[in-house]
């Protein structure tokens, strides 16, 4: 079903470039069919994000040898999720996406200079209850939705209704946007019959540049720091059993686009490598939600495309700074979120204060880059579950699971 989506929207977004082409500027007309998917993931993002993490988070009981998976788990995740960062803002450095290319859109950008101290209170806190309901306040939103989960699981037993309640609240809020998933041909294809009709045919100068900038630099990043991770974790032992066993997965995961349908393989693949049966199923399982390499790169190369777009400088200690935090939670947290590529997208341009027509311009971008992207997110759980059975039992894992 994901897949034909997938398929249909690209379909769409090809068809309505091609009405925008023919139409040139009276394409404006089609905007609104837009706007309305637009404002649609705008409404649903809020609760979407609430329930999704406090849910999942009510639920984690029992702790020890898991507790020491874990705590590994969640910091090689965030370690590599900066490296790949890195890794693309370096790469968007010597290869700007958006080079030559400036839109002249309606609404003005404008990125407001507040001191650092200050921007971390309004980033990961506000003033008011309410005001978490705001699209704006979504960092907030994602530690206080993290607090109540928190809180909710060490209650225990008496908070187990409240538990049901997120969990349903989770499922009802997963369905509906399925729903409003299903109107995402119509309206991705209406805007860009927009963006192409009045902008014209420049924005894929800059989609062929992402291309060009974002293949061969996840595919770098698959080989030499995969083999790096592994070789950390096992030594040449590991290299020469990890990418015969890995290759299946990684093939699965291109073809399908998705990392839940190639988790079966997936786990499949570290139990020929001999990760530890527990840190496999909690790494790789748990992996495939909140874990995406591919992710990182992704989100650091749509953000590049539009300062490029915008005429902001992609530079700056504090800029960059932002822009590894916002890659982050977008290969961790908003990964496992439903439909994760938008609400990251939706996360982006509300944080950096682009106006509203940005999201269709980086929505093309993750299209584009989503088969090397989800190879790189799968492979990544392996690699990491490697890591973190060096981690938990020792140099001599490896031979210790054999024996």
């Amino acid at each position: 079903m994901l897949l034909t989506l997938n398929k249909l929207i690209i379909f769409s977004i090809v068809i309505g470039s091609g009405i925008g082409m023919a139409m040139q500027s009276s394409a404006v007309v089609l905007k609104p069919l837009g706007d309305i998917f637009i404002n649609l993931l705008f409404t649903i993002v809020v609760p979407l994000v609430f329930f999704t993490i406090s849910s999942a988070v009510a639920q984690m009981t029992d702790m020890k040898r898991l507790g020491k998976i874990m705590g590994w788990m969640i910091v090689i995740f965030i370690v590599t999720g900066i490296i790949a960062s890195v890794v693309m803002i370096i790469g968007v450095t010597f290869y700007p996406p958006a080079q030559g290319l400036h839109l002249a859109f309606d609404q003005p950008v404008n990125v407001e200079k507040i001191p650092i101290g200050q921007q971390l209170v309004r980033t990961l806190t506000v003033a008011d209850f309410m005001q978490l309901f705001s699209k704006e306040s979504m960092f907030a939103l994602i530690v206080f939705s993290f607090l109540i989960g928190l809180a909710t699981s060490r209650v225990g037993l008496k908070a187990k209704p409240f538990v049901q309640f997120l969990v349903a609240g989770n499922d009802v809020m997963t369905k509906v946007i399925g729903y409003v998933m299903l109107y995402a041909p119509i309206g991705l294809g209406a805007y860009f019959a927009y963006l192409v009709g009045v902008f014209g045919p420049q924005l894929f100068g800059s989609y062929l540049r992402v291309v060009v900038l974002y293949y061969p630099l996840s595919l770098a990043y698959f080989f030499i720091f995969f083999s790096f991770y592994v070789w950390l974790a096992s030594g040449w032992r590991g290299l020469k059993i990890f990418w015969p066993h890995i290759l299946p997965p990684a093939v699965t995961a291109w073809g399908t686009g998705s990392g839940l349908a190639t988790l079966p393989v997936n786990l499949a693949a570290a139990q020929k490598i001999g990760i530890p049966e527990d840190v496999k199923e909690v790494v790789v399982n748990i992996g495939a939600a909140i874990h995406s390499d591919g992710s990182s790169l992704a989100a650091v190369a749509k953000m590049a495309l539009l300062f490029g777009i915008f005429g902001i400088p992609f530079s700056g200690a504090q800029t960059l700074v932002s822009v590894v935090a916002v890659a982050l939670l977008c290969g961790t947290v908003i990964s496992g979120i439903p439909s994760g590529g938008m609400i990251g997208e939706l996360l982006i341009i509300t944080l950096f204060g682009f106006p509203l027509e940005a999201m269709p311009i980086i929505t093309m971008v993750g299209t584009i880059v989503d088969p090397p992207a989800t190879m790189v997110n799968v492979v990544g759980d392996n690699a990491s579950g490697m890591l973190v059975a060096r981690a938990v039992n020792g140099p001599h894992w490896m031979t210790a699971q054999k024996n």
